[in-house]
């Protein structure tokens, strides 16, 4: 079952999303009624989806979506009034994942929190890949430049040193990037 968070300012508004949630099957874990609540909320009930609204008072749902995105990632439907294009682009800048105009039908809400979740998930995972893909082009600088160094220092083939740099990484049990980077560090403080 779905956990989720209904952050609005107006009373009714959340009672009418709580009984369209339970209605379709999902569980309401909090509610609150502005953004700093919603960062808490977050914080406190790790919910697999947050549905609040654009205008609160304090903080308003794009302010607190951008500020929940870099401390507790989690993906957000964003409720207005009115669908201007403005809006939209701030809440697409803050990681909103979907986007819903009041007042919401009931039919609306099952198929946006499984899109926001969905798309939410496919972001984390393509964040991971770009982070995993920048890490490995490093590793691959520090190897390239080891192995240049052996080859300079101790006249090596380039097959020998990317060998011993292997060897170096399955003896000590450190990957051939580490070995790498000892290596670098070590022909820079003999220079």
């Amino acid at each position: 079952m779905r956990r989720i968070a209904v952050v609005d300012d107006n009373p009714n508004e959340r009672l009418i999303l709580k009984g369209f949630l339970e209605d379709a099957g999902l569980e309401v874990v909090a509610e609150g009624t502005d953004g700093s609540e919603a960062l808490a909320i977050c914080r406190q009930y790790l919910p697999d989806l947050l549905i609040m609204d654009v205008k609160m008072p304090g903080k308003d749902g794009i302010e607190a979506a951008a500020e929940i995105g870099r401390s507790c990632p989690t993906p957000i439907v964003l409720l207005t009034g009115c669908d201007d294009e403005e809006t939209i682009k701030k809440a697409a800048e803050a990681g909103v994942m979907a986007y819903l105009v009041k007042p919401v039908r009931a039919e609306e809400i099952a198929p946006a929190v499984e899109l926001a979740i969905t798309r939410f998930r496919e972001f984390v995972e393509l964040r991971k890949e770009n982070e995993e893909l920048k890490n490995t082009i490093q590793a691959r600088k520090f190897i390239e430049k080891a192995k240049g160094l052996l080859m300079e220092r101790d006249g090596l083939s380039e097959a020998d040193s990317f060998t011993r740099i292997r060897k170096i990484s399955m003896d000590k049990r450190k990957s051939m990037a580490e070995v790498a980077e000892v290596i670098i560090m070590a022909f820079d403080k003999g220079r």
